[in-house]
């Protein structure tokens, strides 16, 4: 939900509105742009407990990737000294998941999986 919308939503309470009422005007004026019901109702809560404040709260979680330059050094020197490793015995040395693993060995050190065996990837 953008600003914008947060903002009217904040003017329609302060006016009086219902969020049943703030929710059909902004579907006239945003159309299918328009922040779903259950989102006003939210905000109109946050609203009527106090709130004054139309900014998005913080959101705390995982980072969009876990891929790294030291995380690539890592698999890199990990795979230099035991080539024949599995994805999985690397997942329990190292502390990084597969899938990051994987994506790391193929993308970045452009590796391909042949017979159970990381190798480099080469052209014919």
């Amino acid at each position: 939900m953008n600003f914008e919308q947060r903002a009217n939503i904040k003017f329609c309470f302060k006016l009086g509105k219902t969020f049943t009422e703030t929710h059909n005007l902004m579907k006239q004026v945003y159309g299918d742009n328009c922040v779903a019901r259950a989102s006003v109702y939210e905000w109109y809560t946050r609203f009527k407990n106090g709130r004054e404040d139309i900014n998005d709260d913080a959101h705390t979680g995982r980072p969009k990737s876990t891929i790294n330059e030291n995380s690539i050094e890592v698999v890199r020197n990990f795979i230099k000294h035991e080539p024949k490793s599995s994805v999985r015995y690397m997942e329990m040395e190292l502390n990084i998941p597969k899938s990051t693993i994987y994506r790391i060995l193929t993308e970045h050190l452009g590796l391909q999986k042949v017979c159970a065996r990381f190798v480099p990837h080469k052209f014919p």
